[in-house]
């Protein structure tokens, strides 16, 4: 049980949850799961701009927040390494602030990699304190404005 959702592959947590299915891949989910998001958010932001990957961000998070709270509850896990629609959420998040550009893009993705992982205060408080699928989702979020910060002092240097 400690690896495994609880509920059915089909079950709509579940899916969403793990991110139709990459979460349950053996090796390093959370990657794959981020990675996946860069060509859905390449898209995303080509037809709709910045502001339709802050919007698919949020409802991303918002799904994911409903989603994680019953994977968390059905598999007895506090935060289940499964679990990859934050990750998602996050890198959507961080890419609203990258240009339309694969060197941003693969900066993004590594530096959400990297606070995700590493978990710098606040994060780390974040991700021990608050629970349920509010608290999953939380700490990929404030990964992803780490990243952002740096994506912006990036584009500022760049002067793009």
């Amino acid at each position: 049980m400690k690896n495994r959702p609880g509920l059915p592959l089909s079950h709509p947590a579940t899916l969403i949850a793990t991110g139709l299915g990459i979460g349950l891949l053996p090796k390093a989910p959370g990657t794959w799961a981020s990675l996946a998001a860069l060509p859905v958010g390449w898209l995303i932001q080509t037809e709709f701009g910045a502001a339709g990957l802050l919007i698919a961000a949020a409802v991303t998070f918002a799904a994911g927040w409903w989603a994680a709270a019953w994977i968390a509850e059905a598999s007895g896990i506090f935060d289940p390494g499964f679990v990859v629609i934050d990750e998602i959420a996050g890198q959507l998040l961080i890419l609203a602030g990258a240009p339309l550009d694969w060197r941003f893009y693969l900066a993004a993705f590594l530096l959400f990699r990297l606070f995700d992982i590493w978990k710098p205060f606040p994060i780390n408080w974040l991700d021990r304190t608050v629970k349920g699928g509010f608290g999953i989702m939380l700490d990929d979020v404030a990964a992803a404005l780490y990243a952002l910060i740096l994506i912006a002092v990036g584009r500022g240097v760049a002067g793009v």
